[in-house]
């Protein structure tokens, strides 16, 4: 289920790791949209503007309602630089923008990856922790223990 609407894309600014875009829905607010918007405050949603190559995933943070306006928010992680790019090339514009629900919690949104735990020196080299499994460490059929109970 897709919202499309036409928004006064107002402005985008970096804020705590994360891009914010901010737009502006003029106009009557007996469209039906209303109400779909109210409700995907808050949540992870999918949107696209004309132009954009790819769907792209954001927090939609909030939306204020005025006599005269609606502004949405909607926050960007910080780790998708092109696409905070492309976005930026269309900032002040009236855009068509689609938005829909997505299935993703906040939660799993801004879950960090594992990853490698590492410290880097003075000198610039790096220092991993000494429990780290490393390539020679991973079992190889040479040296796989062949007496499993298990027929494959």
């Amino acid at each position: 289920m897709s919202t499309e609407i036409n928004v006064l894309f107002k402005s985008m600014q970096r804020d705590d790791k994360k891009e914010v875009l901010k737009f502006e829905l003029k106009g009557n607010e007996n469209d039906g949209n209303a109400q779909k918007l109210v409700e995907m405050a808050g949540t992870i949603v999918i949107f696209n503007l004309p132009g954009l190559t790819e769907e792209t995933t954001a927090e939609f943070m909030n939306i204020q309602r005025d006599s005269k306006k609606t502004v949405m928010k909607l926050a960007l992680k910080g780790d998708s630089e092109e696409k905070a790019l492309e976005l930026y090339k269309r900032a002040g514009r009236n855009v068509l923008l689609m938005l829909k629900p997505s299935q993703m919690s906040i939660e799993e949104y801004y879950e960090e990856d594992e990853g490698l735990e590492y410290t880097v020196k003075a000198d610039g080299t790096v220092e991993l922790d000494q429990d780290q499994v490393t390539i020679e460490d991973v079992e190889t059929p040479e040296t796989k223990d062949t007496e499993d109970a298990l027929p494959f």
